[in-house]
């Protein structure tokens, strides 16, 4: 079941993640402060120098400072590729500002809060929930409520969120709460060493050649004929996209047969667990918009208002101690409802 098809979601919703620094802060994050180059940075660059004085600050940020002139070296701008020397005295002057007219507002909401330190939160997003601002969603997002839970969030981008979750998806996500912690987390994004596991119910009998596990490597697009869905697709705008499943159990006291699956991701496409396995021929129960192939007989399987998606494991370094950390959430009522009708005991969806 392992495809080999070679290799941008206006959307608020998607299992997008966001490793970069493009996205401008809810409000304008400042910094205002005087640091000495020492002997270590003699001969660098100005912005590199500048970043490992100032390593809570991404590079492109600081780069960002140099050109506009609010980096000072010796009283006086300078460009970012011109070095400095040992002893000269390096100012940032870049006051905070309010957020701009039309930033996302924050909204006090309830939210599942399954760890919070300095660094991190990591939640249970229920289904429903849009995780940011978008068309049609100004209000009611999961950022919303982020920012009413922790207003230090409005200084950083997207307040915080390094990846997010479908609409209908459920489960654990992890959102930064310093510029630091959020550039650990988006190289760790970068570097694919973030565990991010789903369990998923699929129909059919999720077996090809006897194995029950493998790799889905396929590009995906946006489907030019449906503009609120993605696909596998060769053309240039297609993301490369890599899923690992494995098969759990295999339902088949009823007819279709249904598959109970696990995902794991290296990649954070929009839609990505959803595209694969509808292109396999296995789409999501309760899937409102990937449902090509459905047979005869989906109606006699248990009903699901949303797909039936949960991220049920999430591990990561932590960005301050370096431990390794690792969260399981059992899936929701509804889905756990579903899984106990399809006959899957459950004392496993328990078990982390």
């Amino acid at each position: 079941m392992t495809q080999g098809i070679p290799d941008a979601d206006d959307s608020p919703e998607g299992e997008d993640d966001f490793p970069g620094d493009e996205a401008p802060p809810a409000a304008g994050a400042g910094l205002q402060g005087e640091w000495v180059a020492g002997p270590a940075h003699s001969g660098e660059r100005l912005d590199k120098a500048l970043a490992q004085l100032v390593p809570e600050v991404s590079r492109a940020r600081l780069r960002r400072w140099i050109d506009e002139g609010r980096v000072l070296v010796g009283g006086k701008p300078r460009a970012a590729n011109a070095a400095v020397a040992a002893g000269e005295r390096i100012l940032v002057d870049v006051p905070a500002q309010a957020a701009p007219e039309g930033a996302p507002r924050a909204e006090p909401m309830d939210l599942a809060i399954v760890h919070q330190d300095a660094d991190l939160i990591v939640l249970d997003k229920p289904a429903g929930l849009v995780v940011h601002p978008g068309a049609g969603n100004a209000h009611g997002t999961l950022m919303n409520g982020l920012l009413a839970h922790d207003p230090a969030l409005a200084a950083l981008p997207r307040a915080g969120i390094v990846h997010r979750l479908d609409a209908g998806t459920t489960g654990l996500m992890v959102v930064a709460r310093n510029e630091r912690a959020q550039l650990s987390l988006s190289r760790q994004l970068l570097d694919r060493t973030v565990t991010r596991e789903y369990w998923a119910l699929v129909l059919g009998a999720c077996l090809e050649g006897g194995i029950v596990h493998g790799t889905i490597d396929a590009a995906i697009e946006r489907d030019p004929r449906n503009r609120l869905r993605f696909r596998v697709g060769r053309s240039a705008l297609a993301r490369p996209a890599r899923t690992h499943w494995k098969r759990l159990a295999l339902l088949e006291a009823q007819r279709p047969a249904v598959s109970w699956i696990s995902c794991r991701l290296d990649t954070g496409r929009t839609h990505q667990i959803r595209v694969h396995l509808e292109h396999l021929g296995h789409p999501l129960l309760g899937d409102p918009v990937y449902r090509r192939g459905l047979p005869a007989g989906t109606a006699a399987l248990p009903p699901l208002a949303r797909q039936a998606l949960h991220a049920c494991r999430l591990a990561l370094v932590h960005p301050t101690s370096g431990e390794e950390c690792a969260w399981f959430q059992p899936p929701p009522a509804d889905l756990r409802a579903a899984m106990r009708a399809l006959g899957i005991d459950a004392r496993r969806l328990d078990r982390p």
